[in-house]
């Protein structure tokens, strides 16, 4: 069964969080409209919740045409290659190993076909999205790299300068963050994402974070959303504790009213001698 939804509803973080975490495979196809209000398409393949390739069309034919336009296989030599890979191999992967790619070339491909692609995807204000576990996923468009959806989440993040379509899911400056991952990390955290890590003991809130790393608190409520979407931090909401002005000490001394006491506080004092006053007046005329 096929899941579809919009980001509106279900943000791309959590959408890679879900793929990544139930080991998901499929083709994720993402419908949306540019700026210009021309309609794209973009369609990632997984295999185990890693991200194996972003393409724009679905001919089988993107990774191919991307080698051909760098110049390094002829069109010829591709095509008679093609017909002898297997079907289960990927594409890129065979051509490493019979030397008609190199590795820089394979990570070239990678990095212009998946990392530049993905964290264009961050960038969408809204898009239709598809996930259909049942569909057949070419092997001529995978280089035999991979990366992580959450991985993915974190290089996206990282490089998205619009917040405003996720500024309702950050974290509240006055949370604290507690680790969720005790130990060794199994992501590569940048430094600002590491003391902010550090920091996650459950007590700290974001606001003492911020002050105390030199940092405006709308980059650390970032930061802390970057860890909390790919499963390192867990947000914690502090209660703010206060005394209520309504409820007096236990044990209580005369207050006189002055100009800059609350209006709770003055109203004490004020029924106090009032009471006293009604009080000597009532003994005065009884006697």
């Amino acid at each position: 069964m096929a899941i579809t939804s919009c980001l509106s509803e279900f943000s791309l973080p959590e959408l890679f969080q879900f793929l990544d975490h139930g080991t998901k495979t499929g083709l994720l196809t993402l419908r949306f409209q540019t700026d210009s209000q021309e309609k794209r398409v973009r369609h990632a393949l997984l295999h185990q919740g890693r991200i194996v390739a972003v393409t724009n069309r679905l001919d089988h034919q993107c990774l191919l045409a991307m080698i051909c336009q760098r110049g390094w296989i002829s069109p010829e030599v591709l095509r008679e290659q093609v017909n002898r890979c297997p079907a289960n191999i990927p594409i890129g992967l065979y051509l490493k190993t019979h030397g008609f790619l190199q590795p820089e070339q394979l990570r070239l491909l990678f990095h212009a076909q998946v990392l530049r692609q993905v964290c264009g995807l961050f960038r969408l204000k809204d898009a239709r999205f598809k996930f259909d576990a049942k569909a057949t996923l070419p092997t001529t468009e995978m280089t035999g790299l991979s990366l992580s959806a959450t991985e993915a989440t974190l290089m996206g993040l990282r490089v998205l300068r619009d917040w405003r379509l996720l500024a309702d899911k950050l974290p509240e400056a006055t949370s604290a963050l507690s680790r969720v991952v005790i130990g060794k990390r199994h992501l590569r955290l940048d430094s600002l994402e590491g003391r902010v890590w550090q920091l996650a003991n459950g007590s700290v809130t974001l606001n003492a974070i911020a002050t105390q790393l030199k940092q405006p608190v709308e980059v650390i409520q970032q930061t802390a959303f970057r860890l909390i979407s790919v499963g390192l931090v867990a947000e914690v909401p502090m209660l703010v504790q206060s005394r209520s002005r309504s409820v007096a000490p236990e044990a209580p001394q005369p207050v006189s009213p002055t100009a800059n006491s609350p209006k709770e506080t003055t109203n004490v004092p004020d029924l106090s001698n009032s009471f006293m006053q009604n009080l000597l007046g009532f003994l005065r005329s009884s006697k």
